[in-house]
């Protein structure tokens, strides 16, 4: 087996990111391969279910949005040594834009959290699964344990 060279990390910001950024880094650590991470706001529109799709507010959420993943993004880059040319911050579909980041910088391995979905969950999909059954890489999708 290869080892990997370039490892991106697809982070949510979620409570269990320290446990699959260690583990990451782990991975780059032990192929002596570099880390990158991306993080994707998804553009969803504000709905209102009784008016349908609206935009009820004279306020940028996605600007909102983008700066405060910024902030979190460079905090995560900067304790797992992450330079910020390789931290990616993108707007769209998170499982498109994990695929499109990870094939234009010639990533080997994507690391994703999944909480292991059953059932009607799995049906609806997830973003560790759409990456899991599009990407052209590896994908290593860290079991997430719900207490």
């Amino acid at each position: 087996m290869e080892n990997y060279k370039h490892i991106l990390l697809a982070t949510d910001f979620s409570e269990h990111c320290r446990t699959i950024a260690e583990r990451a880094k782990a991975m780059a650590d032990m192929h002596r391969g570099k880390l990158s991470l991306v993080h994707i706001v998804d553009n969803l529109p504000i709905t209102d279910a009784a008016y349908g799709p609206v935009i009820p507010f004279d306020i940028d959420l996605t600007g909102q949005l983008m700066d405060a993943a910024k902030i979190r993004l460079a905090r995560l880059g900067e304790k797992f040594d992450v330079p910020k040319e390789r931290r990616w911050l993108e707007l769209g579909s998170p499982k498109t834009e994990i695929i499109r980041v990870a094939e234009a910088n010639a990533v080997d391995l994507i690391v994703v959290g999944s909480h292991g979905r059953r059932g009607l969950a799995l049906l609806l999909g997830s973003t560790a699964n759409g990456v899991l059954h599009h990407a052209s890489c590896d994908v290593l999708a860290v079991r997430i344990k719900n207490d």
